[in-house]
């Protein structure tokens, strides 16, 4: 080893103090070991991205350090760019799921929330385990790391404010996470056999409901046939349908030309029109029209064609369909929005957002004057509109550093640096941006993100949680407290099962997902979809992962505030 210059072995020897250089080679050493252990498979079962924990702690215990000065902004910041990404990801199907069984879904999981809470105050009272370990416990126990951050937070802040000393609360964590993650596991799949679940009828009626609920607008021809709109116009037509249907193309009769309609044009008897609409809506404009036709011609693209765009084009967004006036300008007809998987009637109402993808008919002529107007840059949504993202993450650190004072309470609650950069995100993917700034990033950037920001969360708690880590298991018996954190984690998921299934008639197929979300573990959501061969609980997940984050986190920082003394 003689012929290793001093500056290179400096960087790798064990120190008490290391400086940056070193800290940040300890810190990446670990997120690849980590992703290493994390594709070790038991059966079915991996750690996933959490591995990187469980590296930490081994790197911690064996005398790896990080700088005292990157060590908090580190473990921060990558908690940060996590819930933000998430954030953005799940927004738009976040708030269009509370229209139908969102609020239900997300019911069921803030009491399965309150239910962990509940279940620690009570070994709290009983066990003599102080809540600081105990917070750490409930947060392993749920696999909720943004709880874990809240919750050290608000001691770190009881401990500078008053003379307590306090135990780091990820000791606690580490372990109970593993049996966090596989008594979740475990209870997905005896719960399938104990309440006798055929997975394929529940499949078929979940889809069932699901396309009842959120039906997506559906193509139908008609022909006139009514002498009540006869030598009417397509906006008269379009006023007895409440305008709740699209006119996209229409044939003249003993015609083959294809067009896109006008506003003033005139409906004669036996014209063919093309409807685009909601289920419902659609086969009311076809009685008033008059009845389905079966003409193939109106398929033609000959003369009037379709396609898709991109919105790419800042002076389109953020403005609606109506706003645009693309029939009358350009001469083309919007059908259907596209966003974040979801297929959207093209509504006079409807705001586009940047990235949104936007179905349009019309001649070749006017679908070029299209392209023009909203950019169809698929170069520009490879890059991630930073500005956004930099105001965005500003926002939620201060949302979530506002205190707010409840009665009873040392110190004010606040949301933290996982709760208040999630609202934002939330809001912003809804909405669209912060004014002309979009909000747009491809699933590629916002993979990166959330991989990366809970790799760094995962390895910086690690290594400090492995400095004593040891020392816990073996002063407090581990083995106990592996015990406690499974009642955490299987007496709440239980009752949520059972008020679910018997109380609130939920499918079981949402409710994999739901037990996913509620305990905020993607590493259960993946065993779930692939162990019963479907993607559907994905949804469910979705639904309740952003309120469960809030309440997992609120929960925490009340645990300690209350019990912390």
């Amino acid at each position: 080893m003689a012929f290793i210059p001093d500056w290179l072995k400096n960087l790798f020897v064990l120190v008490e103090l290391p400086g940056v250089a070193s800290s940040l080679i300890t810190l990446f050493m670990v997120m690849a070991l980590g992703i290493i252990i994390g594709k070790i498979k038991i059966g079915k079962i991996s750690l996933g991205i959490s591995g990187i924990m469980f590296a930490g702690i081994l790197a911690g215990h064996l005398g790896y350090r990080l700088d005292v000065h990157v060590t908090e902004f580190l473990r921060d910041f990558g908690l940060i760019l996590f819930v933000y990404a998430v954030g953005m990801q799940v927004g738009p199907s976040f708030f269009s799921s509370f229209k139908k069984d969102g609020l239900r879904y997300n019911a069921l999981a803030v009491a399965t929330v309150l239910g962990a809470g509940i279940t620690t105050i009570l070994l709290f009272r009983y066990t003599g385990i102080g809540m600081d370990n105990l917070v750490g416990l409930m947060s392993g126990a749920v696999t909720n790391t943004p709880g874990l951050g809240a919750a050290k937070a608000s001691l770190k802040e009881l401990s500078e404010n008053g003379t307590h000393f306090f135990n780091d609360p990820a000791n606690a964590y580490a372990i109970s996470y593993p049996f966090g993650v596989v008594g979740l596991i475990l209870v997905i799949l005896l719960s399938k056999k104990i309440m006798r679940i055929d997975l394929d009828k529940e499949i078929n009626a979940f889809e069932k409901k699901i396309a009842e609920n959120y039906p997506v607008p559906h193509v139908v021809k008609c022909r006139i046939t009514n002498p009540g709109i006869i030598g009417k116009t397509i906006h008269d037509f379009m006023q007895m349908t409440e305008d709740k249907v699209i006119v996209s193309r229409i044939k003249h009769s003993g015609s083959t030309i294809v067009s896109s309609p006008h506003h003033d044009t005139v409906l004669s008897e036996r014209d063919v029109l093309m409807l685009v609409g909601l289920p419902d809506d659609v086969e009311k404009a076809v009685v008033i029209a008059g009845r389905i036709s079966t003409d193939q011609f109106i398929e033609t693209e000959t003369h009037t064609s379709s396609r898709v765009f991109l919105i790419t084009q800042k002076n389109v967004v953020n403005k609606t369909i109506q706003q645009l006036d693309l029939e009358d300008s350009i001469g083309v007809k919007a059908t259907r929005v596209y966003r974040s998987g979801l297929e959207m009637l093209a509504s006079p109402t409807l705001v586009l957002h940047y990235g949104d993808r936007i179905k349009a008919v019309g001649d070749e002529n006017s679908l070029e004057r299209m392209a023009k107007l909203v950019g169809n840059s698929a170069k520009k949504l490879e890059q991630p509109q930073l500005l956004s993202i930099f105001i965005g993450v500003v926002l939620g650190v201060i949302t979530g550093s506002i205190p707010l004072l409840l009665p009873g309470l040392s110190a004010p609650v606040k949301l933290g640096m996982a709760a208040g950069p999630l609202l934002v995100a939330l809001l912003i993917s809804r909405y669209g941006g912060i004014h002309q700034i979009h909000s747009y990033l491809n699933q590629s950037a916002i993979l990166f993100m959330k991989e990366f920001g809970i790799c760094l969360f995962f390895a910086v708690v690690g290594i400090h949680a492995g400095e004593s880590f040891y020392v816990t298991f073996v002063k407090y018996n581990g083995w106990i407290w592996m015990g406690y954190g499974l009642c955490i984690t299987i007496i709440p998921l239980v009752f949520m099962i059972i008020i679910g299934r018997y109380v609130m008639k939920i499918n079981f197929i949402p409710m994999l997902g739901m037990m996913a979300g509620t305990y905020t573990d993607p590493a259960a959501l993946a065993f779930a979809t692939s162990h019963y061969k479907t993607d559907l609980p994905t949804q469910s997940y979705a639904t309740v992962y952003p309120v469960v984050t809030i309440m997992r986190i609120l929960v925490a920082q009340l645990l300690v505030l209350y019990f912390c003394h």
